[in-house]
């Protein structure tokens, strides 16, 4: 009989029409018994009613701020376990699921809660959190609401009788309420030269590097140690003009090259010099009361003018018009191209006449003197000299004046600095005759100049610190000290370029200071820009 099985068996392998009776149970086939058990599973739970089996149900009342867990009979969300015989404490300690959709009902299926916006109260719930953190916001100025709890009401009393019974609403505990002691006499922070250190700034700040060493030093023996002269100039072609003993020499800044240009004979010397604005001639006065032009190209003396019947001590060019300050205390204006060269005579100091300057402008002339005045002449109508009387009369100075200077972007306004009794800096508009501003210095003011690329002024001071000082414009607030020269700084020029300043020192130095650098960017647009041709006054100079 086993072979006929055999057969059989064979027989419905091989047939293609026949029903499959053996093999895996179809996909379709498992899902519609799997949901049958389900279903049936359900139902059976459904039915029983056995208080051991029981489930907690939460649900949210509205009418209680609180929200309370309500406890329904009814049977577990969670799905069957193999170990269904736990005990019924256990049961409902598990049974604790997240609150359903509809509360206080039965749900027939699923075990996650998904809220339902339309039925929250946000109204309702913004007002409590709101009057929450106003309960807190009164409790920060150490009184206890009535919600406080006793150990945090204690706290802050031990809080205020450690703090000296000081009410902590207006008290800040973290803050210094005594200075702290100052050093010892002779104490040195050992740290001060890490921050006094000079070191570059970013552009956004508002603030540049200033070099505080001179870029160059130069010898300057037997130069003059005189308060009223002026032994020094740099011209626009790059040559810087200095008086030593009875020698004027010459220095090439661009090549460094020295040449001297004449010596006096006898016991005159020089006291003072002045560039032309254009050209190679040179400006000398002299101990003699004269005033002698020299071609400086061809080292050659062009003519000498008469006027003073004492020392020349300040020149000052407008176009062909030199102006000459002398100790007679007058101001003789010389045009140095005609023969008959004094055009007119300014009577406005009794005593040595020691600053002068025209406005870049060419409207006024500012003079200062030995009688702590500082006179105010208008130019005259269609020509570069001054007229007989000043407009303004400036004599809230306490000292001597002699260095004057012209806003460069304010044509109308004029700086002027006193001697050791003044020590101030002061700002005039020559357009209504009113004193801007005044600055103690505390120190002796020797020169003043207006920076070019920048608003700022640097002044030369003496006694006590010998320094130069930059300032900004108008606030006057203090940049830096350029310090160096061991004796007081008779002199101040500026190079061309407005970048270099140079001084002139009674320790018998001429230091050179970077301290105007332009911006790389202004530099190269000005390199780009077409230079005009000088004019041709040096060619009428007789």
């Amino acid at each position: 009989m086993a072979q006929f099985n055999y057969l059989n068996e064979m027989n419905s392998f091989i047939a293609m029409d026949g029903e499959i009776t053996k093999g895996p149970v179809p996909r379709w086939q498992k899902k519609l018994e799997l949901s049958a058990a389900s279903t049936s599973f359900n139902n059976s739970a459904l039915a029983n009613t056995s208080a051991a089996r029981q489930k907690l149900s939460i649900s949210f009342t509205g009418n209680n701020a609180n929200n309370t867990l309500q406890t329904t009979a009814g049977f577990s969300m969670k799905s069957p376990r193999k170990n269904g015989g736990k005990t019924a404490a256990s049961s409902a300690k598990k049974s604790s699921q997240t609150p359903s959709k509809t509360s206080g009902q039965q749900q027939t299926g699923g075990d996650r809660f998904i809220p339902s916006r339309t039925a929250s109260d946000f109204a309702r719930g913004s007002f409590i959190v709101k009057q929450g953190k106003d309960d807190d916001a009164e409790n920060e100025d150490g009184t206890t609401s009535e919600g406080a709890s006793p150990k945090q009401s204690d706290r802050m009393k031990s809080l205020s009788e450690a703090l000296g019974n000081c009410d902590l609403g207006n008290k800040r505990v973290l803050s210094y309420q005594v200075k702290p002691p100052p050093p010892p006499e002779g104490y040195v922070n050992p740290l001060k030269v890490v921050y006094s250190a000079k070191t570059p700034m970013s552009a956004k700040s508002g603030s540049r590097y200033i070099p505080n060493a001179p870029e160059r030093i130069l010898d300057a023996p037997e130069i003059v140690n005189d308060y009223y002269l002026n032994l020094m100039d740099w011209s626009a072609d790059n040559v810087v003009a200095v008086a030593l003993g009875p020698s004027v020499y010459l220095w090439n800044a661009a090549t460094g090259t020295i040449e001297t240009l004449f010596e006096n004979e006898g016991n005159d010397h020089t006291c003072s010099l002045s560039w032309i604005s254009e050209g190679h001639i040179l400006a000398v006065g002299t101990s003699s009361g004269t005033v002698e032009l020299w071609d400086c190209e061809n080292v050659k003396r062009l003519r000498v003018m008469n006027g003073h019947s004492a020392r020349v001590g300040v020149l000052a060019w407008n176009s062909y018009v030199l102006c000459s300050g002398s100790r007679d205390g007058t101001i003789v204006n010389h045009d140095v191209r005609t023969r008959q060269h004094n055009i007119g005579v300014l009577q406005g100091h009794t005593q040595e006449v020691c600053g002068l300057k025209w406005s870049p402008d060419g409207k006024y002339l500012a003079s200062g003197g030995n009688d702590n005045l500082v006179n105010v002449w208008a130019a005259a109508s269609g020509a570069p000299h001054a007229t007989s009387e000043p407009v303004y009369i400036f004599n809230q100075h306490q000292a001597a004046i002699r260095a004057l200077a012209w806003c460069p972007w304010q044509s109308h306004v004029l700086a002027s600095g006193g001697g050791t009794a003044d020590r101030c800096i002061k700002f005039w508009n020559c357009a209504s005759g009113q004193l801007l501003s005044s600055v103690d210095t505390k120190s002796q003011v020797c020169g003043l100049i207006f920076s070019k690329t920048y608003k700022e002024l640097i002044s030369a001071h003496g006694y006590v610190n010998n320094q130069l000082s930059i300032w900004k414009y108008p606030s006057m607030t203090k940049q830096v000290d350029l310090m160096g020269h061991t004796g007081r700084v008779l002199q101040i020029a500026m190079s061309p370029d407005g970048s270099t300043i140079m001084s002139a020192g009674a320790d018998e130095t001429l230091r050179m200071w970077n301290c105007f650098a332009p911006d790389p960017l202004l530099t190269k647009k000005e390199k780009m820009a077409v230079r005009e041709k000088p004019s041709l006054l040096k060619q009428s100079i007789r």
